[in-house]
């Protein structure tokens, strides 16, 4: 039986760049690029689920905002449907504790990083929502 695991994303967007994770070197996937978030937990909603990995993971606070996109990816370890909603800092300074980097990429750039592959559609989308004019 395959392992489905819910994970949540954030579009976190300041000026015309959009915050990137490298996954650490510990980590499945070391070195690919994804939004920050991770996991949503029993009983928790996927907006809680965000604020609560953000403020683990970056050290900061965010505010959740509008859905951006939903996608499933197979893995060899399960099947990780990925949720990812805009959002935006509202306390603190982004600060990595188990990503390699974090980076500032402008819109126009995303899609030069080596994403990792259940981020792919939502990197699409959101060139999508914020490149029009």
């Amino acid at each position: 039986m395959t392992q489905h695991i819910e994970v949540v994303g954030a579009v976190i967007v300041y000026d015309d760049a959009v915050l990137v994770a490298q996954r650490g070197p510990t980590m499945s996937q070391a070195g690919l690029w994804e939004f920050p978030g991770g996991k949503v937990e029993a009983g928790e909603t996927p907006e809680l689920a965000l604020v609560r990995e953000i403020r683990e993971e970056l050290l900061c606070g965010v505010e959740v905002g509008d859905f951006v996109e939903s996608t499933s990816h197979a893995y060899e370890f399960g099947t990780v449907r990925l949720t990812t909603y805009f959002a935006r800092i509202v306390s603190g300074r982004p600060t990595p504790t188990e990503h390699a980097a974090l980076l500032w990429v402008p819109v126009d750039e995303l899609r030069e990083l080596a994403w990792a592959p259940a981020d792919v559609p939502a990197v699409a989308r959101v060139m999508e929502l914020l490149q029009q004019p």
